[in-house]
């Protein structure tokens, strides 16, 4: 059982390795293991194909018949743009698979487990399950309700604030936690920003550390007004990077030519009351196009909106040792509380240094 559970711990690890990078799959990882040597490592590939099984297949070669296969999530059992791995199992000459859960997805759930078991496959499950459905949370949440994981990612003042008055910004946190969110945004599917983000700071949100260049995550703009400068970085780089405009219904095809001939995708959903978006229906529309994970990165209008709405799974805020004072743009627009009860609940994960700034990662409370 110790050995089981390194090499469960293994095929996790390498699972990891896809994240922000397999989407619309699942990022798993698979260890092949015969006569206690492992044999094969593989995990989801870039786009989500080859998939873990068939990666770790074809490096163990021959050495694959008999061995035990430890895989992160329930081999595949349909045929899609690759044939089933259950089948591949099967041809390989696996004697033994250790799955730490089923996968939701209609197509597979049990059918996969099933299917090798009646190929006289030995089959385990359970095993460092809670491991691996907090690693594909946003798979799993796409899956069973049509929406993706959400970050939502800030970075200000002790006192939270994001920009002084005259609206300067740059740089309120340092260079370490600067590299940290490139980090973070190569383990998401998409980064999420609002219109006025892109009027401050015409970001480009890419991931600039040498040595994780991986397929480009996906550049979402809320735009409900359709403010996004056709000279903006998201839109002049939309043929090397894809970009997204989600704006609301409405607009004349005149308005939307110039980012649809530079090769953005504009897409509309309903406004929300106040004139804005519709949040929950802005993720869904992600999540239809595969995306299980989305980083929001601001700015404070987005970021009160999906608080409000209670979409933020998750929160990163990158604290810098400064106070700017009442005057300064905050983290966050007003919330609109009635009542203490209804403030955003969190807790906290971890809390890390990053040269002179602080890192809380913080889950929704339940």
């Amino acid at each position: 059982m110790s050995d089981d559970l390194s090499h469960m711990r293994a095929a996790l690890a390498l699972a990891r390795r896809g994240l922000g990078n397999a989407w619309p799959n699942p990022a798993v990882g698979c260890v092949l293991v015969r006569h206690g040597q492992v044999v094969g490592r593989g995990w989801t590939q870039p786009g989500g194909r080859p998939h873990a099984e068939t990666e770790a297949i074809r490096r163990a070669g021959s050495k694959a018949r008999g061995a035990t296969a430890y895989v992160t999530l329930e081999p595949c059992s349909h045929h899609g743009r690759t044939p089933p791995c259950c089948d591949a199992l099967e041809a390989a000459g696996i004697a033994r698979v250790v799955m730490a859960m089923r996968d939701p997805d209609p197509r597979v759930n049990g059918r996969g487990l099933e299917r090798l078991r009646s190929a006289a496959i030995l089959v385990e499950e359970g095993l460092c399950e809670a491991e691996a459905r907090a690693l594909n949370a946003g798979f799993f949440r796409r899956i069973e309700a049509g929406l993706p994981v959400v970050t939502l990612k800030l970075a200000s003042t002790l006192d939270g604030r994001i920009a002084t008055a005259a609206g300067e910004s740059r740089w309120i946190t340092g260079p370490q936690a600067r590299r940290e969110v490139h980090a973070m945004r190569a383990r998401h599917d998409a980064i999420l920003v609002g219109s006025g983000t892109v009027l401050a700071d015409d970001p480009d949100l890419t991931c600039r550390i040498p040595g994780m260049e991986r397929a480009p995550m996906l550049r979402v703009v809320a735009d409900a007004r359709l403010r996004t400068p056709v000279a903006a970085r998201l839109v002049a780089t939309a043929g090397v990077a894809p970009s997204c405009i989600i704006t609301a219904p409405g607009h004349p095809p005149a308005a939307l030519a110039p980012y649809i001939a530079a090769g953005v995708a504009v897409q509309t959903v309903a406004p929300d009351p106040a004139g804005g978006l519709d949040l929950r229906a802005l993720l869904g529309a992600l999540a239809r196009r595969g995306v299980t994970r989305v980083l929001a990165e601001g700015g404070a209008g987005l970021a009160a909106g999906l608080l409000r709405a209670g979409l933020v799974d998750r929160l990163a805020w990158f604290h810098a040792p400064g106070i700017i004072g009442a005057e300064g743009w905050p983290a966050a627009e007003g919330l609109r509380l009635a009542a203490l009860a209804a403030m955003p609940r969190f807790r906290r994960v971890a809390v890390r240094p990053l040269g002179a700034d602080i890192l809380t990662e913080f889950e929704e409370s339940p």
